[in-house]
């Protein structure tokens, strides 16, 4: 079996993670090839010793690889997904961070859930994604990494004034947003800034987006879900030049009246799905549903 290995350094959490993981492996006789600069922070803080071979962001993953292990937060697997692409290499996210919504596999109980792996007793779940694409071309936003799991956003840049997000589902206008800013969310991203915002959640099956305004002044600005098959076009103005928008963890500066075009891409990411780690018994334990928090 051979697995790629990407992660995030956290020092009090990590390290018995990295060391659980690395420990089992090489015990079962598991080929690992760690992303290059993951595997260059291990041996600077002297946590393994043993020469493994690499992986880059431009290295193409392919089915030879039985999964990719992201060790960190959410955050850090929506990085993962940008190694991965359209590969078809599915994603186990081991969470060294707090909430993880996708990060599902507990520190506490790691050579539990790897031995599922060793014996391939899981399921997959694919995630939609959306990409995105910008008239006139914006250089930014790199055709490669033009997608997103959990959500495009856009926002204001250089000013505390709203900006206005004129909106179009499959060309016809739908409202001009008078707010901070606007998120489109996969049902993946319905749990993270989209609900932050009021926004509703999504099971990872539903075929449907989630429209969400940051902010808005009209108050009576809502939410709302639409089918994942929708073309979505924006044009945003503001007072400032430029504003943001944001595919993940990846940010560009984009000039007003452009024009973004957003839709589901054509691949979809695997997220590897432990027996007992469901995204229910996730939502339960991580939204606290069911307990009584009064004094």
């Amino acid at each position: 079996m051979k697995v790629a290995i990407y992660g995030q350094y956290y020092q009090n959490s990590t390290e018995p993670i990295i060391k659980d993981i690395f420990v089992f492996f090489n015990n079962n006789n598991v080929e690992m090839v760690i992303e290059e600069n993951f595997l260059k922070m291990l041996y600077e803080k002297q946590l393994i010793k043993k020469e493994y071979n690499t992986f880059s962001a431009k290295t193409k993953l392919d089915d030879s690889f039985e999964m990719l292990l992201s060790i960190g937060g959410d955050g850090t697997i929506l990085r993962a997904a940008s190694l991965v692409r359209n590969s078809g290499v599915p994603i186990l996210g081991i969470n060294a961070g707090r909430l993880g919504f996708l990060a599902t596999v507990p520190k506490e109980s790691i050579d539990g859930f790897l031995q599922f792996v060793i014996d391939k007793n899981y399921t997959i779940s694919e995630r939609t994604l959306l990409s995105l694409t910008c008239d006139p071309k914006n250089d930014a936003i790199e055709d490669d990494l033009n997608f997103a799991m959990n959500e495009v956003t856009v926002s204001r840049k250089d000013t505390t004034s709203m900006i206005t997000v004129e909106t179009y589902l499959n060309n016809e206008y739908l409202n001009s947003y008078w707010a901070d800013g606007l998120i489109l969310s996969t049902p993946t991203g319905s749990t993270g800034y989209s609900l932050s915002c009021g926004g509703p959640i999504l099971t990872p099956d539903v075929k449907s987006l989630v429209v969400t305004p940051i902010a808005p002044h009209n108050l009576n600005a809502r939410p709302l879900v639409i089918p994942d098959d929708t073309e979505i076009k924006l044009r945003v103005s503001g007072r400032e030049d430029q504003y943001l928008v944001s595919l993940d963890s990846r940010i560009a500066s984009i000039k007003n009246e452009s024009v973004l075009t957003i839709k589901k891409t054509d691949f979809k990411i695997k997220m590897v799905e432990i027996p007992g780690e469901t995204f229910l018994k996730t939502l339960r334990k991580k939204l606290l549903w069911g307990e009584d928090k009064r004094n």
